[in-house]
């Protein structure tokens, strides 16, 4: 092949999944086969039915990847994150998972996740306005 083109995927090319399916057999050539990804969603609610806070997250090839993860500031520190993060990783590992991965800001909650365990195995300095973003990870 010699020549090609590069045009934005439509909403059916994207839809279909044929990337992923012909990345996911290339893969396991080096991996074997492994399940596709497997969402970890969470809501918590209050009384009243409003959104406090929520994760979400997948499990791909054995790692949970926490993608979003909020908590009202009314909340904080009630234990609610904590909370959050126990579900997360215990449907992790029921799904199949042995280990956690994620990015946090500097003004986000580095120290919360170190306190549950997680150690910051790279970084990119000023990333944003002067603030670094740490990537974290935990064995679950």
């Amino acid at each position: 092949m010699t020549s090609w083109t590069i045009a934005d995927a439509t909403q059916e090319e994207v839809k279909s999944g044929e990337l992923g399916r012909r990345l996911r057999h290339f893969n396991y050539g080096f991996v074997g086969e492994y399940p596709e990804a497997q969402p970890v969603w969470l809501n918590a609610k209050d009384e009243q039915g409003r959104t406090i806070g929520g994760l979400r997250g997948y499990v791909f090839l054995y790692w949970l990847q926490i993608d979003v993860f909020w908590v009202d500031e009314a909340v904080r520190a009630a234990g609610l994150g904590s909370e959050l993060l126990a579900q997360a990783e215990a449907r992790a590992k029921h799904l199949g998972a042995h280990s956690a991965k994620l990015e946090t800001f500097e003004w986000q909650a580095r120290g919360f996740y170190v306190k549950h365990g997680y150690e910051e195995f790279g970084r990119i300095d000023k990333h944003t306005q002067g603030f670094y973003l740490a990537f974290m990870m935990k064995a679950l």
